[in-house]
């Protein structure tokens, strides 16, 4: 009964960071185009902290952790939120959210390319595949004229891939590390701390503040929306995931993220779909399937061991 409870709570971890985070893009993008993205997204993953750490305590889930527990929250916190999907916010003024999803899909690629340069991990020959692949799809998707000849364009593809990489960073880091053993608190303290960071960031980067009474309807519904399925719900199956089964294998959320963020921006935003763009979407999500080869199945596969 529990092993049957667990599979379901896995499932459904797999859907949210499947679906919910593929709407993300869109709802970043209709935020962003009226506030500050370092502002948007502190206060998306404060609020979202806030609110965890309430729920929490209603739920009688102790919130105190060790000294060294907190030291890892916060860096995982800076790598998944702070830089991670601060600066991927920030990007969305420069690059449609088609565009964002598709080069965030080669995930997998990157985080298997670390783990063999940091863990000496060997790279297989299927996997390797996946790697040709991956980097003709990332090729075929950012030589398009139309997408590079856009204002600040290119500068918008470097800094998400830089995102990539503190993405693929993390999610090793946080597979081994220390962090608190309820998945609700260890998201709490990612969240909360991660949103600071994003303020401070913010006040750095001297943005304008606004209050949310200020904002317009579309924009307070898209924070709630951000903040209690795209932070709460999402990031804590995240979490969750990435202590059941491999890195590589949440990774995999990159099959339906691109074609769900692509699908919400052509049909709300009137994003185009170029052919190149599809072609390159198929070349990129064989590569990630290359690198992942084994049967669906095998999501569960430490779970059962």
């Amino acid at each position: 009964m529990g092993r049957s409870r667990n599979t379901t709570l896995i499932i459904l971890a797999f859907f949210a960071i499947y679906v919910i985070w593929g709407s993300t893009y869109l709802l970043n993008k209709v935020a962003v185009l009226e506030l500050p993205p370092f502002m948007l997204a502190s206060l998306r993953f404060t609020t979202a902290g806030i609110l965890i750490f309430l729920l929490a305590k209603l739920m009688g889930i102790d919130l105190r952790i060790s000294r060294k527990q907190l030291q890892n929250t916060i860096l995982a916190g800076f790598l998944f939120l702070s830089f991670g999907n601060g600066v991927v916010v920030w990007a969305l003024r420069y690059v449609d959210t088609g565009f964002a999803a598709l080069e965030i899909s080669a995930q997998p690629l990157i985080i298997l390319l670390m783990m063999w340069i940091l863990e000496g991990k060997k790279i297989k020959p299927m996997s390797m595949i996946g790697v040709i692949f991956g980097i003709i799809g990332i090729y075929l998707l950012v030589s398009q004229k139309q997408i590079i000849t856009k204002e600040n364009s290119i500068l918008g593809m470097v800094m998400i891939f830089a995102c990539m990489l503190s993405w693929a960073y993390g999610s090793i880091f946080v597979a081994k590390a220390d962090l608190p053993k309820n998945y609700f608190v260890n998201t709490g303290y990612q969240m909360f701390t991660g949103g600071i960071i994003l303020a401070l960031m913010s006040f750095g980067f001297r943005e304008e503040w606004t209050s949310p009474l200020s904002w317009s309807f579309n924009v307070k519904l898209v924070m709630v929306l951000l903040v209690i399925f795209g932070s709460i719900l999402a990031f804590t199956s995240f979490n969750y995931l990435l202590k059941v089964v491999s890195p590589e294998k949440v990774a995999t959320s990159t099959y339906v993220n691109p074609v769900v963020a692509m699908l919400l921006g052509w049909y709300f935003l009137k994003e185009e779909v170029t052919t190149q763009s599809i072609v390159a979407a198929i070349v990129l999500l064989t590569g990630v399937y290359f690198i992942n080869t084994k049967k669906t199945l095998a999501i569960f596969e430490r779970f059962k061991k």
